[in-house]
């Protein structure tokens, strides 16, 4: 394990982020957006889901590996549900805060609840979810490296091997890329929001 075998280790866990938190952007969007329509489901979801997500990321592996195998597959599912939680509870949070008179001067232009959420909710929202998502993805670089435990690659293959053989050098190997990995995400979703926002809108996306 070298210099020659860090590009694919890279591409292995960069594909492992990115589709996790594609799969966390759906289900938290939807569940958020479910939940602010339900206050009293989400007064118990929300605390479950608090409970659940403090579950470490090494336990939940190992359980979803008796049940799916050894395989890509149980990977993206464990890092995909932790990726959900942070956009759920900013997708909950940004819809929930929203301004009630804006949503009744909606409703007063006729707007169905589909057209407000679309077209009111969600945009004032966003700066919120995009914090959400912001830190969703900073998490899951870092949650990726779990996916060396079973076998299945990435840049923890070089944490582990360097903690098991006392190799600081290995260990480096993969702590510097996953970290500058995590700083050029972040960036991109930052300057998403500054795409996708107006200056007037954004805000720090903390959740709750």
């Amino acid at each position: 394990m070298g210099w020659s075998t860090l590009p694919l280790a890279l591409a292995q866990h960069l594909m492992f982020t990115l589709a996790s938190v594609a799969i966390g952007l759906v289900l938290g969007v939807s569940l958020g957006i479910a939940l602010s329509r339900r206050p009293k489901l989400s007064g118990v979801v929300l605390p479950i889901l608090s409970v659940f997500n403090t579950i470490p990321g090494i336990v939940f592996v190992g359980l979803l590996l008796l049940v799916l195998g050894m395989q890509p597959v149980t990977v993206l599912v464990a890092l995909g549900i932790y990726a959900t939680f942070p956009i759920l509870k900013n997708t909950y949070a940004g819809l929930v805060s929203v301004d009630q008179q804006y949503i009744e001067a909606a409703k007063g232009c006729g707007m169905s609840p589909r057209q407000c959420l679309l077209r009111v909710e969600l945009p004032l929202a966003m700066p919120t979810i995009i914090g959400g998502l912001r830190m969703s993805t900073v998490y899951t670089v870092s949650w990726a490296v779990l996916a060396a435990m079973i076998g299945q690659g990435g840049l923890g293959d070089f944490i582990y091997a360097g903690i098991s053989s006392n190799d600081n050098g290995l260990i480096l190997m993969g702590a510097i890329p996953a970290a500058i990995l995590a700083f050029i995400l972040g960036s991109l979703v930052d300057l998403l929001q500054k795409l996708a926002v107006p200056k007037g809108l954004r805000k720090g996306g903390s959740g709750v």
